[in-house]
């Protein structure tokens, strides 16, 4: 029997050499340690409604999805997205030729990059950006081209800079990936500038991926626009969602693509050689979920808009700048009022120091040094949980 030879090559591909574990597992693994209050990771810490779960109990019971469910996703989930799209949006899909299941949102992004992109393709995305973004556009052996929000004090918010988007924009760029409402920075894009973009990938020509998956999640007077709603933009952009974060149940891992045709199709054929299919029961039971009335969603949006207040005013009492967020459930917030800098430095001793977790923005940003001094926590959390964690942060402005 030959053993394995030895090779001085590092076995991780050049593409992905610069991706090693992600800050989610180092955070996590820190507040297990240490018993912390993990405020980092995006996950509820109890389940979605009672007859949701219930409904995936039944599907097991009744043998539906415990084997293969078709490729595209089982026909009644597929029929409640394409009427969830209509109802809320005005938008007509096939739920046959025009919506795609997906094992989250998470594999929707790469299977879309990975159908729609040819090596030395640009994309141009919002910094900060989820994390998967830059893995998928590498794996495509596309390029990134990052263009940064910036932060407005003064309106506490993060705003995109149309004048640099543009500019972003070569003869080698092929597609645009926007995520709203936005992921770290709580920014829910205006229907101006949603206006802008649309036109600009007219414009030029370009496809557009929209990661959408917090838009039943805006506070205040933000208002979730699908870019699919605006002119020119139906047949070019590929609109993702999750359940994930709508009902709470993210260990399911249902999303879904809704999109023309042909892209739908494109997408598809990548998606089909990574899970082939996933989530069989889940499936069932979130399209009875889509199917909720809305006070299930509004009860939802007030939850967390009453936790996002709790968090977000506890950390300003803890000396902390806080940019409260229009949307999703994570607040951005900058450490240089209490003197700190470094965002990776605090958020690895904060547990120790206060017994929170939290993630360094950083990580999220092609120019480390734009997001340098911000940190992420997140409110999807009970209240008593947020409130203990509220007190102990509190010790950092002593």
């Amino acid at each position: 029997m030959t053993g394995m030879t030895s090779s001085a090559r590092p076995f991780l591909n050049r593409r992905l050499a610069e991706f090693g574990t992600t800050i989610f597992a180092e955070m996590s693994a820190l507040a297990v340690r240490t018993g912390a209050i993990n405020l980092g990771q995006g996950f509820p810490d109890t389940d979605g409604p009672e007859e949701i779960r219930e409904a995936a109990v039944r599907a097991l019971r009744d043998g539906r999805g415990n084997q293969y469910p078709p490729g595209p996703g089982v026909p009644e989930l597929r029929a409640a997205i394409a009427a969830h799209q209509a109802r809320r949006y005005g938008l007509a899909f096939d739920p046959d030729t025009e919506v795609l299941v997906t094992a989250g949102a998470t594999e929707a992004i790469a299977a879309a990059l990975l159908a729609l992109l040819e090596p030395g393709d640009e994309v141009v995305a919002l910094e900060p950006y989820y994390d998967s973004y830059a893995a998928c556009i590498a794996m495509a052996g596309a390029t990134r081209v990052p263009v940064t929000l910036r932060p407005d004090p003064e309106q506490a918010r993060f705003r995109l800079d149309l004048d640099e988007l543009r500019a972003a924009v070569t003869d080698r760029t092929r597609l645009l990936l926007v995520n709203t409402p936005h992921n770290p920075t709580g920014t829910v894009l205006t229907r101006e500038e949603l206006t802008a973009i649309a036109a600009l990938a007219v414009e030029r020509d370009l496809l557009v991926v929209t990661d959408e998956v917090y838009e039943h999640l805006v506070f205040d007077e933000a208002e979730h626009v699908p870019l699919a709603t605006l002119p020119g933009m139906r047949e070019r952009t590929v609109t993702i969602g999750s359940a994930g974060k709508t009902f709470s149940f993210t260990g399911w891992k249902v999303g879904w693509v809704t999109a023309a045709p042909g892209l739908v199709t494109a997408v598809r054929s990548a998606k089909q050689y990574l899970t082939y299919v996933s989530s069989g029961p889940f499936q069932y039971a979130v399209a009875e979920a889509l199917s909720l009335p809305d006070t299930y969603f509004d009860a939802f949006r007030a939850d967390m808009l009453a936790k996002r207040d709790l968090l977000a005013a506890g950390l300003a009492e803890a000396g902390f700048a806080v940019f409260r967020p229009a949307g999703t459930y994570f607040v951005t917030t900058d450490i240089r009022p209490l003197g700190e800098s470094d965002g990776f430095a605090f958020c690895r001793s904060l547990p120790e120091r206060a017994g929170v977790v939290a993630i360094p923005n950083a990580v999220f940003y092609d120019h480390r040094e734009a997001g340098a001094p911000f940190v992420r926590f997140a409110f999807c959390k009970r209240a008593g949980v947020l409130e203990e964690a509220v007190t102990r942060l509190k010790a950092l402005a002593g």
